[in-house]
């Protein structure tokens, strides 16, 4: 990290040309990348230090422009190094949703968040993006039994589970590909949307963006890994983002049934993801924060169990083996 910094430092000062600046952490990422805050002549900017051999920060570029061009709230590039892995940004702020969501504002707030996925999905140009495909999705989902079961749990799944998740695994994936594709931020939610005064939200962090399914980043907002609103709740915001959709005429209409078994089925491959990645954190890179945000994460697919009922083998995995051994976290529901 030393020279890291020794290299940042040198395209600041002799390539950029800044001089009698401060630099300190921004935020914490769940990646390789870091974000300083940088402070001159009482201003600030953001660098992001992408480390090439693991980081490629020319999709954040790229990705940036293009919600730019419809109109969002996102950083702008104002320099690159994308040799050696330096961005230079203007800066959004650090009030994140996750630590400002209270009862008294989480209606607006949640207002304009998906004021603002609707354009993304409206307007945004996912074409020569990845696609969020069989083999993608199934990969994402074997995070959770090779990170979380048997990683960090030491639970090996005998030849019936292992069918009976592979089983759930492919009606999950029949499910997702069946909706139309859309532009996916990939991780929208409250860690990577800030409060700004002017065109909320601030949206950071969509660098993974990909062409996939419709529903998949109105669960990553509603069924947040950070923070969990009771369930009728969080379905009523799902409806009015479909009638949203509907309405708006950039898609064919959806049933709202539908969209309601699209909406959950992906919050369960999501989550499913979501909690092979908080273990791969903390055995691979050392960073422990995200282990209580596990139970929480897979709440979600348990609060389905009764209305799904080609999950039951999963929640039951999930409710007699997982959560026991999993150490306490917060996984409570706000009013």
């Amino acid at each position: 990290m030393a020279n890291r910094q020794e290299l940042l430092d040198h395209w600041l000062r002799d390539t950029v040309g800044l001089s009698h600046y401060r630099i300190e952490p921004a935020s914490e990422d769940a990646s390789f990348r870091r974000y300083l805050r940088l402070y001159r002549n009482g201003e600030t900017h953001i660098v992001m230090d992408a480390p090439p051999a693991q980081e490629d920060c020319g999709p954040f570029i790229a990705i940036a422009g293009r919600l730019l061009a419809c109109g969002l709230n996102v950083p702008r590039v104002l320099t690159s190094d994308r040799g050696n892995g330096f961005v230079l940004l203007t800066d959004l702020g650090d009030q994140l949703y996750l630590d400002r969501l209270e009862e008294g504002n989480v209606e607006a707030l949640y207002g304009d968040a998906l004021t603002a996925l609707l354009k993304i999905q409206c307007a945004g140009d996912a074409a020569g993006l990845p696609a969020y495909d069989d083999c993608l999705l199934r990969r994402e989902m074997a995070l959770f039994t090779d990170w979380l079961l048997v990683r960090h749990l030491g639970i090996e799944p005998d030849a019936a589970q292992q069918r009976g998740l592979e089983c759930i695994f492919s009606n999950l994936i029949q499910s997702a590909l069946a909706q139309p594709t859309v532009f996916v931020h990939r991780d929208y939610h409250s860690r990577n949307l800030l409060v700004t005064h002017n065109n909320n939200p601030g949206i950071l962090d969509f660098q993974d963006a990909v062409a996939g399914p419709l529903s998949y980043d109105l669960v990553s907002l509603l069924k947040d890994c950070y923070v969990k609103w009771p369930r009728r709740r969080v379905n009523q915001w799902a409806r009015q983002y479909c009638q949203w959709l509907n309405a708006s005429g950039a898609i064919e209409k959806v049933d709202e049934c539908e969209f309601q078994r699209w909406f959950d089925l992906m919050g369960v491959q999501r989550h499913l993801k979501a909690s092979g990645i908080f273990a791969r954190l903390y055995h691979r890179d050392g960073k422990p924060g995200f282990l209580k945000d596990i139970p929480r994460t897979l709440s979600y697919i348990l609060d389905l169990e009764q209305d799904y009922p080609e999950l039951t083998a999963l929640c039951r995995l999930i409710d007699d083996l997982i959560m026991p051994r999993l150490q306490p976290g917060d996984s409570g529901c706000m009013p």
